[in-house]
């Protein structure tokens, strides 16, 4: 029995490549605009198995960063990307384990095909379904090949036609001006100024391959077969752990609320300060033991995380919620357990981390100096009520406290 895909177990990000309903009519996947930077990390917190990215905002917006699809793939969701953006972004990163699908990526991953215009097209807005309002230089060379297969156009006339559509800005890369362009007899002109635009795509064919090999990979997930193993990568730098920051959801129910509206609530809480303080010191420590080559395993990062709830009392069968909660996908639950892990491990070989580094001990007098609590236990010991007025405390008090200590 074929395995029931569920509601958002593929996320497609597809604009002027694909008609939505034809997308639909492929099987259950949760449409999403042309992809630009932070969409992915967008995303991630509604943990999908896949996400197939066909179409991405390149020149009015940032595009989709490299560090997202490496992010999502941490996170074991697998990135399978055609037909535009998604073919670039294959190529670039298919040894990271980004699964490229279509014509368009083996061109860009053989080098056959090398520049960006390639596949940019303008397309009209969303409420008009993202419609093509020019020819991107694959579509341009598919029809032709299909115009030279007809006999419709000599090679000659097909390598002019190309050759036209190349010198062309791609926002001026109509049909019609690449006929025009092209200088040809006046009845070839007019048979592939009909033919041109209804020539098969090369976008809409990769397209659909790629939404079709994250479906099948879906339902084998639901059937059972693992999730990509996490690439091996260096971590993303500032910008970018900054932009996973701002473009997460934290999804609290059924509502949503963007990272960067958390940690601006966040930044006017009283205790703003102390919060940022104690994690930096966590983010620290655990940078200092990576430098110094520790790691921790599996059961390590798992222990880690398992004390992490329990302490805030969140049972295992509320954690996928409560990571949700956190804005945290399954690869950042991941890191920020490793972190915690990385920590403990450097804090048990802190004398031997740096040279004649600290004891066990003395961290613990300095903490109990800092919070009070030395102060309260010596007060305990002596027996005498701790003076916390900030007035001198009596000489002979001082003395009792003195002989209490030296009696043990």
């Amino acid at each position: 029995m074929t395995p029931r895909l569920r509601p958002g177990d593929v996320v497609a990000f597809l604009g002027p490549s694909l008609a939505a309903d034809q997308a639909r009519a492929l099987g259950p996947v949760r449409l999403r605009p042309p992809a630009r930077a932070g969409d992915v990390h967008a995303v991630l917190q509604a943990r999908p198995l896949a996400i197939a990215l066909v179409d991405g905002l390149f020149d009015a917006a940032p595009s989709v960063w490299h560090h997202e699809l490496l992010a999502a793939q941490a996170a074991g969701v697998q990135v399978f990307g055609g037909g535009s953006m998604g073919a670039l972004r294959a190529a670039e990163l298919a040894r990271h384990g980004v699964v490229g699908v279509g014509r368009i990526f083996a061109g860009y991953r053989d080098g056959t095909l090398t520049g960006d215009d390639e596949v940019a097209l303008l397309h009209a807005p969303a409420a008009q379904g993202y419609r093509p309002l020019t020819a991107p230089l694959v579509d341009v060379r598919r029809a032709v090949a299909e115009a030279r297969a007809a006999a419709l156009v000599t090679a000659r006339e097909a390598a002019r036609v190309v050759k036209a559509a190349e010198a062309l800005f791609y926002q001026d890369r109509s049909w019609g001006r690449v006929v025009e362009s092209a200088r040809l007899p006046p009845a070839v002109a007019a048979t592939l100024r009909r033919f041109l635009p209804t020539a098969p795509s090369q976008k809409a064919e990769d397209a659909r391959a790629t939404l079709q090999a994250a479906l099948a990979y879906a339902r084998a997930r639901r059937a059972g077969s693992p999730p990509p193993p996490p690439p091996h990568r260096p971590p993303p730098p500032t910008q970018a752990r900054r932009l996973a920051l701002d473009a997460s959801l934290a999804l609290v129910g059924d509502a949503e609320v963007a990272g960067r509206e958390v940690l601006a609530a966040l930044a006017s809480r009283p205790d703003a300060g102390r919060l940022a303080a104690d994690g930096l010191m966590r983010l620290l420590l655990a940078a200092q033991a990576r430098a110094l080559g520790l790691s921790a395993g599996e059961a390590e990062v798992a222990g880690a995380e398992a004390r992490w709830l329990a302490a805030l009392g969140v049972p295992a069968r509320s954690r996928g919620a409560f990571l949700a909660a956190c804005a945290l996908d399954d690869g950042e639950a991941r890191r920020l357990a490793e972190g915690l892990a990385l920590e403990a491990r450097l804090r048990t070989v802190a004398s031997i981390a740096i040279p004649d580094g600290p004891g066990w001990l003395e961290g613990l007098a300095l903490e109990a100096r800092l919070s009070g609590a030395w102060a309260a236990e010596a007060a305990r010991l002596a027996r005498v009520p701790l003076v916390s007025s900030g007035r001198p405390r009596p000489a002979h008090a001082a003395r009792r406290v003195t002989r209490a200590r030296a009696g043990r």
